[in-house]
């Protein structure tokens, strides 16, 4: 396994860190975690390098934390840096802070949080957890030490981004980051400058949900340029560790077979390793899956919030990767499963407010319409 220094805290992370968003579960139900199966997946993981576990207090319906926390006695604990994140929807005041850390430490059956990250920080969390005193929990958790470090983990545009990077003197990040998303959020340019400053950054979504390892012809055809043989996932991590400002990559990992690989891609990765010719089949997969976009609009989020709550960037992306990753189940189950039906797009109340604001001049108005039509078509 490589290990990595994460940024001026110093510690020496693994580069491949297990997330647990996706731990197998019975029946497909999410809240019912196959608790036997996760936690030796954890601790092979942990005796083959892993240092570094990241939780979140809403995966798996909030049962997340408390799965970690059965599998690490034992001395796991001792041998991982572990992470979770305050839960910023639940802060409405001041005392919600420590409550929900509190609880957090509960599940997790430990006294301390080595890395603590506020979750979701965007321009609309962002002002408001500052209000409720953001700050001053952050001191406190610290000085109490039930906290070691604290970063943040962010969804929205890059001069938010730099915003809240500014807005204080943070430990660590975590943004998302794949080589379909170089410009999407953060993007690159939010890595680098995060490094910049200091700041460990830790990478989420490399495989961008899996959309960009599942079985795909096109793709296929592609990788097979290659004078190496590799599987989607293994060129995904590889594009990502090729940075050197990337501190650890977080995997979901639900079978032994892919902690297995993730393990032994990690164990090769470093920075500058891909060579110019793979880089450019890289490109060439990337350019391959853009063609199929049907929507040209760049998630920069200027056309947000909507009066109404329409979740109007999300939208589109999910009718955009339908088309290019061949997932209009994927795209089904998070329109109705996750979004609410003030968030759908059929909630459009044509005031065209987004319209005017869009840098692309999309029609908006229609394209909602569109993105709603589609997914109803698929639902039946």
């Amino acid at each position: 396994m490589k290990y990595r220094k994460f940024g001026k805290i110093g510690d020496e992370v693994s580069l491949l860190g297990f997330g647990t968003m996706r731990l197998p579960t019975h029946n497909g139900n999410p809240k019912d975690i196959d608790l036997e199966k996760t936690t030796k997946l954890i601790r092979y993981a942990i005796d083959h390098g892993v240092n570094y576990v990241d939780t979140a207090w809403p995966y798996h319906g909030g049962m997340s934390e408390k799965a970690v926390g059965k599998a690490l006695p034992g001395g796991y604990r001792e041998k991982v840096h572990l992470a979770t994140r305050l839960p910023s929807r639940l802060v409405n005041g001041p005392d919600d802070f420590d409550k929900l850390l509190d609880k957090q430490l509960e599940n997790l059956g430990t006294e301390r949080i080595d890395y603590y990250l506020i979750h979701t920080l965007n321009r609309k969390w962002w002002p408001k957890l500052k209000e409720a005193g953001l700050f001053d929990f952050i001191k406190r958790a610290k000085e109490s030490g039930k906290v070691g470090y604290v970063g943040f983990s962010f969804h929205d545009t890059i001069d938010i981004f730099k915003d809240i990077v500014d807005g204080w003197d943070w430990d660590f990040c975590q943004i998302q980051l794949n080589f379909m998303d170089e410009e999407y959020q953060a993007g690159v340019e939010g890595l680098k400058y995060a490094a910049a400053k200091g700041l460990g950054v830790v990478i989420m979504e490399p495989l961008k949900g899996g959309k960009i390892v599942k079985p795909n012809p096109r793709a296929e055809k592609i990788w097979a340029k290659a004078d190496v043989v590799r599987t989607p996932s293994e060129w995904a991590f590889r594009w990502i560790a090729d940075f050197p400002e990337v501190s650890v990559v977080l995997s979901g990992m639900g079978e032994l077979e892919e902690v297995v690989e993730n393990i032994l891609t990690m164990s090769d990765a470093e920075p500058g390793k891909l060579s110019r010719k793979e880089h450019e089949i890289i490109g060439e997969v990337r350019d391959m899956y853009r063609k199929y976009i049907k929507i040209q609009c760049t998630a920069c989020g200027y056309c947000m919030p909507c009066p109404y709550g329409v979740r109007i960037p999300r939208s589109l992306e999910l009718y955009n990767d339908m088309f290019m990753f061949d997932t209009p189940k994927e795209a089904n189950r998070v329109y109705w499963g996750f979004f609410t039906e003030e968030n759908r797009a059929s909630n459009c109340r044509k005031c065209g407010l987004c319209e005017t604001k869009c840098p692309q001049d999309l029609k908006i108005m229609d394209l909602l319409e569109l993105v709603d039509e589609k997914m109803r078509e698929i639902k039946e």
